[in-house]
């Protein structure tokens, strides 16, 4: 086989992989949808070592089952040693696309026993996430993208374009399957796919894809690196009852929004937005008697609150 052949292409990316972080792990579990990224990455890994394959049936189209047995067919005969359908219920919270993503990784998660998770997501993928985290403008967090390394979480094609995965799949002969809802313009991220990129690959000359990936590298760097100093600041500055602001106010802002962010995801909240993050953080530099700041949390019949009292950052509920 040419070596340069997109399953090629697909087999060097996973063993650069398992070469960068590690190959401590017996076996591992791949998330299919038995789209062609997912059903490549299949292929590639199940060679590697004992594959497990985990098809989330979100059950949001007709004929969803028949998507997910055709998927759980294709896995055994790739070589995985099982494959399971995991089926779902996606609620409503953060819209379609986010209800879904949140039903899959929990599926994911109760699934996976103790084996990390491959997933299929391509550079194309990472460019889109980037676009979406620039349009939103919520921080170097967002635009840094997804980490190719996140336990449970593997993604071993952050560096292979989508084109291949493909390419792959009929060098394989198999046939994946097509998600409609990829092709639907009602969905950010499709249009995204089909516009946007196309229209600034045409603008720019070309690259873009990449340039937006390796912009998410660079950023991932710099806010893994400011993550560390900021734990270590937090647990300085953290008393009995809350956060020192006296010492909060002397760190470097973006160090000192890095741990008021730590202190409150360790509180209970979740969903933090960038401006509920710099709400807090003016308690801290702009202090003027002003009430507290509400942020994101599981609970439902009470908010989270994040105030001042006597020189401290505390954390209280209030009911909704």
């Amino acid at each position: 086989m040419d070596r340069q052949s997109p399953v090629a292409a697909l087999r060097a990316a996973l063993k650069a992989f398992v070469r960068e972080y590690g190959d401590t792990d017996s076996r591992w579990c791949v998330a299919l949808s038995g789209g062609p990224d997912s059903l490549a990455l299949t292929a590639v890994a199940a060679e590697v070592k004992p594959t497990t394959a985990l098809i989330v049936d979100h059950r949001l189209q007709a004929g969803s089952d028949q998507v997910a047995a055709t998927a759980r067919e294709q896995a055994l005969v790739l070589g995985c040693v099982d494959a399971q359908v995991l089926c779902v219920d996606v609620g409503t919270e953060g819209g379609p696309e986010a209800a879904a993503r949140t039903a899959r990784y929990r599926a994911l998660e109760a699934a996976r026993g103790e084996a990390p998770v491959l997933l299929a997501h391509t550079l194309d993928d990472q460019a889109e996430t980037v676009l979406l985290g620039l349009g939103r403008g919520s921080g170097a967090r967002s635009i840094a993208g997804m980490r190719p390394h996140d336990p449970p979480w593997y993604r071993p094609l952050l560096g292979v374009r989508r084109a291949v995965t493909h390419a792959a799949c009929e060098e394989l002969n198999l046939t994946p399957w097509h998600d409609p809802h990829n092709t639907d313009r009602r969905f950010t991220r499709t249009r995204l796919r089909t516009e946007v990129l196309p229209l600034l690959e045409d603008v720019l000359g070309g690259g873009v894809a990449e340039a937006l990936a390796r912009t998410a590298a660079a950023l991932r760097e710099d806010s893994e690196t400011l993550d560390e100093l900021a734990a270590r600041e937090l647990a300085e500055v953290s008393v009995a009852d809350g956060l020192d602001t006296a010492r909060l106010v002397k760190l470097p802002d973006a160090v000192r929004r890095r741990v008021i962010r730590g202190w409150l995801l360790a509180g209970g909240a979740s969903a933090l937005t960038d401006k509920q993050i710099r709400g807090v953080d003016t308690l801290v530099t702009a202090w003027r008697g002003q009430g507290g700041v509400a942020v994101g949390s599981p609970l439902r019949s009470r908010r989270l609150i994040a105030g001042r009292r006597g020189g401290m950052l505390t954390l209280h509920t209030e009911p909704v």
